[in-house]
């Protein structure tokens, strides 16, 4: 159906979005503060998601929105190449002592599609830079989300992002089998009993390729976008004996799962599971500057820096380590550090996760699962019509006055990290009647 976008909306071409449905009847937002949006009749709309998983702190946060403006009135921009300043390399040793010291370097990126890519090519790089160049097969799993780049997207596993662009992916990749199990899993609070014998596929792909062409294994601890996807018990600290035992990298796509999403620093801290390198992004900046990073254990960051002289790797960003977003994030530690996120955050991570699965037995929801301060809520899907019923959820949702995500039919919460036992009343008991009258 062809629709007519209103005036002064057609230029804008939105990403993952309907555009033809949404510029005719648009929803816009129009500021934010603490746990609210507010749109442009100005109604006030509870922030169930943190925007896009990526405002723990919640909005207009007053120690980053002056450390932002301080930084834009006194270094706007600095180029990072051959060039350094001093906020750079002051947020690096803060995320290297948040890490407890254990990764010793961090490479700077502008978002998470971008950190991907980058740490997939630090794994590639640091087995030549090893004299073991044939280590160059990539093993990701299905619905899998890494991203947008071409690594990214060739890593992941989530169809809809594939298929357009299937004959331009990387050659050399794997995919593990991903954990969802219905059947045996439904309504899981933590981690579920059923599916830790499926990190050994790992070892069916070694024998296909054998380990001395396999480079890295890449996997969300918790995969986000693809619906919250929880991983069984033992099946992380599984895929970390197995890569040990074989030399291959493990890579933990951390973007969604850094920062406190599981109440802890990293989701590694969670399930006390240690990769070799992570990708994060989002909750870095609390949202405000666009900024991901890549950690590496130091024997990576070593390998390159026994070689010749010289830029010693070959990659990097205009936006790398960008001034305001260094503000932004040296910001964003103080406020975790000073004011008790991580805390708060496991205060209410109980009642939370009983406010979600206090919706089992309403219409048409076939799976709740929950971990820190995340809820996927599945529903049955309509006949013919994948996604329907969960985007007239998220649509009416807001009508109500709570922002919710959806991917495919499933209901997906991540709210700031502030969010307090009220608000989590308000934002269950908007989504409640939603779907109590969700055909």
């Amino acid at each position: 159906m062809t629709t007519t976008p209103k005036d002064g909306l057609s230029a804008y071409w939105m990403p993952y979005t309907a555009n033809r449905n949404f510029k005719a009847s648009p929803r816009m937002l129009v500021s934010a503060e603490g746990m609210y949006y507010r749109d442009d009749a100005g109604n006030a709309i509870l922030d169930g998601t943190a925007g896009l998983w990526c405002v723990p702190l919640g909005h207009a946060q007053p120690k980053i929105v002056s450390a932002v403006q301080k930084s834009v009135a006194t270094l706007d921009y600095a180029p990072s190449f051959q060039l350094g300043h001093p906020s750079a390399f002051e947020l690096a040793e803060r995320l290297k002592k948040y890490t407890g010291g254990r990764f010793s370097n961090v490479f700077y990126t502008g978002s998470g599609s971008e950190a991907v890519d980058t740490a997939l090519k630090i794994a590639l790089a640091y087995h030549r830079a090893r004299g073991n160049a044939t280590r160059t097969r990539l093993i990701g799993r299905e619905r899998g989300y890494h991203g947008v780049g071409f690594g990214g997207m060739s890593v992941g596993g989530i169809g809809g992002n594939r298929k357009t662009f299937n004959s331009a992916l990387l050659q050399g990749v794997d995919h593990l089998p991903h954990t969802h199990n219905l059947e045996k899993n439904a309504f899981t609070k933590g981690e579920p009993e059923y599916g830790t014998h499926l990190a050994d596929e790992l070892e069916r792909l070694v024998a296909l390729h054998d380990a001395s062409n396999i480079a890295a294994v890449i996997v969300e601890p918790v995969a986000g976008s693809t619906g919250v996807l929880i991983p069984p018990k033992g099946y992380l600290k599984r895929l970390r004996e197995l890569c040990t035992k074989h030399g291959i990298l493990l890579i933990f796509d951390e973007v969604i799962t850094g920062f406190g999403r599981l109440g802890t620093p990293f989701a590694s801290d969670y399930f006390d599971v240690e990769p070799d390198i992570f990708t994060t992004a989002k909750g870095l900046t609390n949202g405000v500057v666009p900024m991901g990073a890549v950690f590496v254990k130091p024997e990576i960051h070593d390998a390159f820096m026994s070689g010749p002289d010289g830029i010693e790797l070959f990659h990097g960003y205009t936006y790398s380590g960008h001034p305001l977003a260094c503000a932004a994030g040296l910001a964003s530690l103080d406020i975790f550090e000073q004011e008790g996120i991580l805390e708060q955050a496991q205060s209410v991570a109980g009642y939370f996760q009983e406010a979600a699965h206090a919706l089992r037995g309403l219409p048409h929801v076939i799976d709740i699962r929950t971990i820190g301060l995340i809820a996927g809520i599945e529903l049955e899907s309509r006949p013919g019509k994948v996604g329907a019923r969960a985007y007239e959820a998220f649509t009416r949702a807001f009508d109500d006055g709570a922002l919710i995500r959806v991917t495919g039919d499933i209901i997906a919460l991540s709210p700031p990290l502030i969010i307090n036992k009220q608000q989590i009343d308000e934002l269950f008991g908007k989504l409640s009647a939603v779907l109590k009258n969700l055909a």
